[in-house]
């Protein structure tokens, strides 16, 4: 039986996710530069510090280093 493996099915689902973010990303940078409140992964909000420091955040910090991770796993995979 030929069919995709649960690996297979996480990196295709991280994939579309980063690539949602990156348009989400660019779609505010396009609007002005103004990122998200809230976390799009996590919901909590983003500090302050981060969203100064980085407008077009859409992450936390602590999410945004979750998906970097995420997509160098993905990119060596």
């Amino acid at each position: 039986m030929s069919g995709a493996s649960n690996f297979d099915v996480e990196l295709a689902e991280g994939r579309v996710l980063q690539e949602r973010d990156r348009g989400l990303a660019r779609i505010a940078h396009q609007l002005g530069g103004e990122g998200a409140d809230d976390c799009i992964a996590c919901g909590e909000p983003i500090p302050a510090k981060r969203r100064q420091a980085m407008p077009s955040a859409q992450r936390c910090a602590g999410c945004q280093e979750k998906a970097e991770r995420r997509g160098r796993q993905y990119a060596r995979g």
